[in-house]
């Protein structure tokens, strides 16, 4: 893989010590998005479909977090919440960004779910998409994308996970996520964040109940009805202890709600944060 020709590899920020590789577009109130925990992922993977459209009306920030894509690896990561919220932080204050919208998914959810839970000042409104952080028994499907060994054939059985139309998981596809997963430090930085028995990382990643449903936020909550990875019924617990929480379920649609259906979610994402534009413009 040309990493200088590379769409995944963008700006370099330094975010709580950390080089971290960053995607910096469009202009308005910030919104972050926080990506999921696949193999070889980068915050482009999994946000490239739907960037640009939400870039037409704000400024959107889609960073590697640490262990994953194109952020340093430094000697000694932890791999750990405290970890990755540090990063998370760090990177706000590296921008001199006070306040932010915050788009997690799946793993990202969690990251995302949490950072409101510790920084609610921080966050403004929280979209939260096929996400974790809440307890769950591990499925079949993420015990074997957190259990990837790299090699084409077993990417491709990991890819056919995620979506509902298989037609979305090419060879083409499949064949750059493996080259993605076997670039230096990648599949070493991956394979040290869930080991086997995989639940303790469920549980890793939850919040408290009681945290959860003191959350002050306005909440739009995202799941694909047919999500083998993360249960719908993560989203449906979320939407009973979330307050001011509102759930979108997407018919045919497995966890890649922002790639099988990005128009949509371009729309219902957009139209959830316009409103909060419009609260912040009237005060």
């Amino acid at each position: 893989m040309d990493i200088q020709a590379n769409p995944e590899v963008a700006d370099s920020v330094v975010a709580a010590g950390i080089r971290t590789n960053v995607h910096d577009r469009g202009r308005g109130f910030p919104v972050v998005l926080v990506h999921g925990s696949g193999p070889g992922v980068s915050a482009w993977a999994n946000w490239r479909t739907v960037i640009p459209g939400l870039a037409s009306s704000r400024r959107v920030i889609a960073p590697d977090m640490l262990g994953f894509g194109f952020t340093d690896r430094p000697d000694g990561a932890t791999y750990t919440m405290d970890a990755w919220l540090k990063h998370l932080t760090g990177l706000l204050d590296a921008l001199d960004l006070a306040q932010v919208d915050l788009v997690g998914n799946s793993f990202g959810g969690a990251l995302s779910l949490a950072f409101s839970i510790r920084y609610p000042e921080r966050v403004r409104r929280l979209v939260l998409m096929g996400s974790a952080g809440v307890e769950f028994a591990l499925t079949p499907a993420l015990d074997a994308v957190w259990g990837y060994e790299p090699s084409f054939e077993n990417m491709r059985r990991v890819m056919d996970h995620f979506a509902y139309d298989r037609n979305l998981v090419t060879d083409e596809l499949a064949k750059l996520r493996y080259e993605a997963s076997i670039l230096p430090g990648f599949q070493e930085s991956f394979s040290a964040m869930f080991p086997a028995p995989r639940q303790r990382w469920v549980t890793s990643l939850a919040s408290r109940e009681d945290d959860i449903r003191a959350l002050p936020h306005e909440t739009l909550l995202v799941h694909g009805r047919d999500d083998k990875v993360i249960p719908l019924s993560n989203s449906l617990t979320l939407a009973q202890w979330i307050e001011r929480s509102q759930l979108h379920v997407f018919g045919r649609c497995g966890h890649w709600t922002q790639i099988e259906h990005a128009q949509r979610f371009v729309q219902l994402v957009g139209n959830f944060l316009a409103e909060a534009d419009v609260q912040t413009a009237g005060r």
